[in-house]
């Protein structure tokens, strides 16, 4: 198992190589999307040169419908103890998608049923106990809503980078509890990755500043439960 820690900024860049160089294997034909709704990650063109059998499953019919023409659309609530549609991918991701799910134990035992043998899970998402997600989680909905518009204006619901309620559950960095119940549900855990700092201070100076110094000291002396993002690569036993 590799365990290791970045800062936030390498966050995305180096989950999106991680992911294509997995989709871009011989051993990946069959990949699912969780949570692609409106914003697939992959390209049609990426997914025909490849010749993927490619979906994007979704728990809304209305983001599904954002998503170009041309995806194989698939409707389900990943999250929900109910939840029953064929499997066997060789490869299944998500990208900020696990946060909204209320009880993660029933996602990871959702997705690991999906997965053919010895496939891979890949997940990448915010996680507790970094202080906006914190906010995010208690704050009414309400309030929490204008703090997101007030931060990143171009998000409305009406697009396609909506706001969605955020539970947080089993959203942690490489704490050794999390990486144990994981292991129960029959996953091996490949690669964990924690990520420090992030970017939601940039208008208030002083606290950017202080989160960026907070970030630096924590990459030299890491705390996992202290990470603002993670990812993490599962394989099934």
């Amino acid at each position: 198992m590799e365990i290791r820690y970045e800062r936030f900024s390498r966050a995305w860049d180096d989950y999106s190589t991680v992911l294509e160089e997995l989709a871009s294997s011989p051993n990946a034909r069959k990949i699912c999307e969780v949570g692609g709704g409106a914003n697939p990650f992959f390209s049609l063109d990426f997914v025909d040169r490849q010749q993927l059998d490619y979906a994007i499953l979704d728990i809304s019919a209305e983001e599904l419908k954002k998503a170009p023409d041309g995806y194989r659309k698939l409707q389900g609530d990943v999250g929900s103890p109910k939840f029953d549609l064929p499997g066997q991918y060789d490869l299944i991701f998500s990208m900020q998608l696990a946060e909204h799910i209320e009880n993660g134990i029933d996602f990871h035992k959702n997705i690991h049923g999906l997965l053919k043998k010895g496939a891979y899970a890949f997940h990448f998402f915010p996680t507790l106990y970094a202080p906006p997600f914190i906010l995010n989680r208690f704050l009414p909905s309400s309030l929490s809503g204008n703090l997101l518009l007030w931060h990143s204006p171009d998000r409305v619901k009406e697009g396609n980078r909506g706001k969605f309620p955020a539970y947080y559950s089993w959203c942690l960095g490489p704490v050794k509890s999390q990486i144990d119940r994981l292991e129960n549900l029959g996953y091996e855990v490949e690669r964990y990755v924690g990520f420090f700092g992030h970017d939601y201070y940039q208008k208030w100076k002083p606290f950017h500043a202080l989160s960026n110094l907070t970030a630096s000291i924590l990459l030299n002396y890491p705390v996992p439960i202290l990470t603002s993002y993670a990812y993490v690569l599962l394989r099934k036993k």
